[in-house]
């Protein structure tokens, strides 16, 4: 059939993955350090992807296209929005208790401590119930910023339940399970930590989708690191 669908000129595409993140039905990959329209059924020609482009890479052309397939892109957010399975160590659910210490003398060693109460960290990983969402605030981390920024765990961790991940190295829509985890439970706040570089809108972009579609009121807030180790909030 002749329809409305995306091209992408991946002589512009810088590899930033911002329309890979935008795209709600995972239509666009990043292949080799370019976004490519892997699959022409998952895309509904809405354009969503357009905007998210840096480079103007995007755009709309008329061509022979298979049809939208709506039940193959839910049955694959299904998909990657499911628990992992088998019995890896490192994907176990769990709560990490930390004792504060109040001698004076150990001061040195409070503020090298760790302030990370849960586990996993990993957006993918994270299962989507887990009991330490119960009214929890929220940190939806780019992974780079913590290397960036110096007293990421004071700053940002502390008091925080805290999910990481990359959206140009994860093939994956986040805004799918981070949808269900605001959906599922009584998240009291949102903040989005990401580096100034243009791939890490691909999370922030992902946790507007998801606070959206999720129908809920809760307060957010971005805070963007550069790669000196500033931050700036807006």
């Amino acid at each position: 059939m002749i329809r409305k669908i995306i091209r992408i000129d991946e002589e512009k595409c810088n590899g930033c993955g911002a329309c890979a993140a935008a795209c709600h039905e995972g239509a666009i990959e990043m292949t080799d350090g370019k976004a490519r329209l892997v699959r022409e059924d998952y895309c509904d020609g809405l354009g969503d992807c357009l905007p998210a482009c840096p480079a103007g890479a995007i755009q709309f052309e008329e061509r022979e296209a298979p049809a939208y397939d709506k039940a193959a892109v839910l049955a694959a957010k299904e998909k990657k929005a499911a628990p992992p399975s088998g019995g890896c160590p490192g994907s176990q659910a769990g709560e990490i208790q930390r004792e504060e210490k109040t001698d004076v003398l150990q001061e040195a060693a409070i503020s090298l401590a760790s302030r990370l109460t849960q586990w996993p960290v990993q957006i993918k990983l994270v299962p989507v119930n887990a009991p330490y969402f119960d009214k929890a605030k929220l940190l939806i981390a780019a992974d780079c910023t913590a290397y960036a920024y110096g007293n990421f765990h004071n700053e940002f961790i502390r008091d925080h339940i805290t999910l990481i991940g990359c959206p140009k190295l994860d093939e994956e829509d986040y805004a799918v399970k981070l949808t269900q985890i605001i959906e599922g439970n009584d998240i009291k706040s949102v903040t989005v930590v990401r580096m100034e570089v243009p791939c890490c809108g691909g999370i922030e972009n992902a946790v507007k989708r998801a606070l959206k579609d999720s129908g809920k009121f809760i307060p957010w807030s971005v805070v963007t690191i550069s790669r000196d180790g500033n931050a700036e909030k807006s």
